[in-house]
């Protein structure tokens, strides 16, 4: 049977960022260092696949630090974590290696800044994420106002409007969260933001390429993961820019495939935390039904790179 033809439209850049790279390596590099097991507080990065693998190599994946044993090493998600679980490992003097993302730490240092200079900070943001969990951690409770949308703004009580400052989510929708900082310096017009966006470079980029191929498409599919923020809003953001089918998928076999009959062309993209292993795997699942040709889109190049924690670069 002769297959249809199908066009890809294959987001660049897509997938990894320098921060989710760097978080599995410093798990890789302390399992070499240490030995099995090391004990991860939280998800490293929300990808069921990567964590599936790392955990394979000997990685103990844990929701809290009362989960883990004095003796063994642990590593603290690249989501980051509030002030008191580093304290908490520190009391038990435990060995412990902080994945952090470089650009998630630069916001907790804005945090603090801000507090030491007097204001109050609201953080725009998921409830209940970990980013924002740990974010909001790194000041005393109650120091820093969580908001979601720009209804919450209007329904904020601050200590004194003249004091305060905004910090956001690395991962958040660019679009959206505009608008609640156009609704925050409205309220407050003396409201102090961040000297650069929070929101990070591989969230702005990977929404970019999706803005730029979703009009042409009869589909769009994001690989990533349901607990994922940033993987949640490029579907959100294809959607927004007129592509009349937008879904997240975690693998190949989880794509709709009478949702896609009839069309002739599909974007594809990958949240940050999503291995290029699991593109391919989607792109070949096409190329068994279609006669596929492969489009790469590309709207920006992406060099950064970070450094892994010094502890992990020393003879063990």
């Amino acid at each position: 049977m002769t297959k249809s033809s199908l066009t890809v439209y294959l987001a660049a850049p897509r997938g990894f960022c320098a921060g989710v790279d760097r978080a599995i390596k410093i798990v890789e590099m302390a399992l070499q260092k240490w030995g099995a097991p090391v004990y991860v507080r939280h998800e490293i990065v929300h990808n069921k696949y990567v964590v599936d693998n790392l955990r394979a190599q000997g990685a103990v994946f844990v929701e809290e630090l009362e989960d883990c044993p004095d003796d063994r090493p642990v590593i603290f998600s690249a989501h980051g974590v509030p002030k008191s679980v580093p304290a908490a490992a520190e009391a038990r003097q435990m060995v412990f290696v902080d994945a952090t993302c470089p650009l998630v730490s630069k916001v907790h240092i804005e945090a603090e800044r801000h507090a030491e200079a007097g204001l109050q900070i609201i953080m725009i943001g998921h409830a209940g994420h970990p980013e924002t969990v740990g974010t909001m951690g790194q000041l005393p409770s109650g120091d820093v106002l969580l908001v979601e949308t720009v209804e919450d703004v209007a329904r904020l009580d601050v200590r004194d409007p003249g004091k305060l400052a905004f910090v956001t989510q690395t991962t958040l929708s660019i679009d959206d969260t505009a608008d609640v900082v156009a609704a925050l310096q409205a309220r407050f017009p003396a409201i102090v933001g961040p000297h650069k966006e929070d929101i990070c470079y591989a969230t702005t980029n990977r929404q970019q390429a999706v803005k730029e191929i979703a009009p042409k498409c009869d589909a769009l599919l994001v690989v990533g993961a349901p607990n994922s923020s940033n993987s949640k809003r490029l579907v959100e953001v294809g959607a927004r820019a007129g592509c009349g089918y937008a879904q997240l998928v975690q693998r190949a076999k989880d794509i709709d495939w009478r949702a896609l009959e009839g069309i002739s062309n599909i974007g594809i993209t990958a949240g940050a935390s999503a291995p290029e292993v699991l593109v391919n795997e989607v792109i070949d699942a096409f190329r068994d039904r279609f006669d596929v040709t492969v489009e790469v889109v590309e709207t920006a190049q992406e060099r950064v790179n970070f450094k892994v924690p010094r502890v992990l670069r020393e003879p063990a």
